[in-house]
């Protein structure tokens, strides 16, 4: 005898539109934090030609703001998007699965949007610990990945609107027409949602956000572990440097006139003395002190002129961002400095010995570790 198929029947409470809606608020706002706090990081590390002038370098805490919401807003985001697919998950097996155009849309919308955003945040958390299981690069498939969501997102909201607007408040018709007797239930699970994402920020955002690095339970990174008390990223062995011996290396300034600085040479410049926060891609952040010669000091001597730019090449063999660029804001920022010190101690070679960049709001990655060479671009 022939089977008919049978679609699974649902009998769970709280599976419902205003469940849907109020969560979906919490991680729709989630959501928009991550995407404007990435872009600004996208920006900040791979700048279009015609803004890399004009990108500010202060406030020299901007970056660190930006990225630690942006990571903390990414982790908050986990529970509430298992959240919101546990309540709407029997609408993913409807039948028939497409019922008109507008039906159609709203199918179409729900799958890109679910995929690609289970796919950004799980790759997003494995980037803060490094792991990269997959063969493609992480930073341009992450971006893209993110206008992908925000489109999904816009034309779910846009096919799903009225039903959002009827649900809206717990006075709104469509609210008021649910069961009664599931409304402390529902007041019960959002409460508990809250309260899985006060948990796993308040154990992870310690890793930016200082005052809390006593609750640093989860997070991969503690602010204050990692040699002279700042974590690392890229070790110099990882990098392939090691240790650089002293009276073999040089530092190459090229522009109008250019000169070449033992390591003797650079510290007898003057030195100056800033505190400035170093801030990674992967979340975590930590002011420091840094002592070193200004970049614009370099670059005067090398006869720059006022708004050039400036090429770093690091001597690392191995990994990305060997070579960054400076626009002539950050360049000439007196807070800008190709740091020799670390909180009154010579450079460790993971933190970059010999010299290495600091610079105000600039992104971890950028900060250049183990500088050879300076190059003037006008």
């Amino acid at each position: 005898m022939e089977q008919r198929f049978s679609p699974p029947v649902f009998r769970g409470r709280l599976h419902d539109a205003r469940t849907a809606t109020v969560i979906g608020r919490w991680l729709g706002l989630a959501f928009a934090v991550c995407f404007v706090t990435g872009l600004v990081s996208h920006v900040l590390q791979h700048p279009p030609s015609w803004a890399a002038d004009e990108l500010p370098s202060r406030p020299a805490w901007g970056y660190r703001l930006t990225q630690g919401l942006h990571v903390a807003s990414g982790i908050a985001a986990i529970p509430l998007l298992l959240a919101k697919l546990w309540t709407v998950y029997p609408r993913l097996f409807a039948w028939p699965p497409v019922r008109s155009l507008r039906h159609a849309l709203e199918r179409l919308s729900v799958g890109v949007l679910v995929a690609a955003a289970v796919f950004e945040v799980a790759t997003g958390l494995l980037n803060t610990v490094q792991w990269y299981p997959w063969s493609f690069s992480f930073v341009p498939v992450h971006y893209a990945t993110a206008w992908l969501i925000i489109g999904a997102l816009v034309l779910h909201l846009a096919v799903k609107a009225p039903e959002i607007r009827a649900h809206w408040t717990g006075r709104s018709p469509g609210t008021l027409a649910l069961p009664e007797q599931d409304a402390v239930d529902r007041r019960s699970l959002l409460a508990g949602v809250g309260a899985a994402v006060g948990a796993v920020t308040l154990t992870t955002v310690g890793q930016s956000f200082t005052p809390l690095k006593d609750l640093d339970l989860l997070a991969p990174r503690h602010p204050d572990h990692g040699p002279q008390g700042l974590p690392v990223n890229r070790t110099a062995a990882a990098a392939g440097v090691g240790r650089v011996p002293a009276e073999r290396y040089r530092l190459v300034v090229s522009g109008p006139r250019p000169y070449v600085l033992t390591l003797d040479e650079l510290r007898a410049l003057p030195q100056h003395e800033v505190e400035l926060p170093i801030a990674c891609v992967e979340g975590w952040s930590r002011s420091a002190r840094w002592t070193g010669v200004r970049i614009r000091d370099l670059l005067e001597l090398a006869g720059a002129p006022p708004h050039a730019r400036v090429r770093v090449e690091s001597l690392q063999l191995r990994g990305g961002y060997r070579v960054s660029e400076m626009g002539h804001e950050y360049a000439r920022d007196p807070l800008t400095l190709l740091a020799l010190r670390l909180n009154g101690r010579e450079l460790t070679p993971d933190h970059g010995y010999p010299a290495r960049v600091i610079a105000p709001d600039r992104p971890g990655v950028l900060q250049t570790k183990w500088v050879g060479r300076l190059e003037v671009l006008s």
